[in-house]
């Protein structure tokens, strides 16, 4: 009976999880709106925002960047970092995808 019941709930915290992860394709669309003009297309940051705004931005396919949580990544694009604004636009499910899309850029 414990055996079954650990599976059930064993079963039931991975499909959670699996539903919570983010689509990379939809997230592609999301990046491409809201964080494309500053981190690129790969990204790897445009070199004319990053001089204009006086910062160094993070490649985020760079093991600093990867090596982070997703918990982190949302928490720098809901509040900002540094110099960087917040991206009020991106919420909810897109958010999701978006850092699902970000995992795909990893070296």
């Amino acid at each position: 009976m414990k055996v079954i019941m650990w599976t059930t709930l064993v079963l039931a915290a991975s499909t959670s999880l699996a539903m919570a992860a983010g689509d990379a394709a939809a997230g592609k669309a999301g990046y491409d709106k809201a964080c494309k003009t500053c981190h690129g297309v790969a990204g790897v940051a445009n070199p004319a925002i990053a001089k204009m705004m006086k910062v160094e931005m993070k490649d985020l396919s760079s093991a600093d960047v990867q090596k982070m949580s997703d918990g982190d990544i949302k928490t720098v694009i809901t509040d900002g970092k540094g110099k960087m604004k917040p991206i009020k636009t991106v919420t909810g499910k897109e958010l999701d995808d978006v850092v699902a899309y970000v995992r795909t850029l990893k070296k």
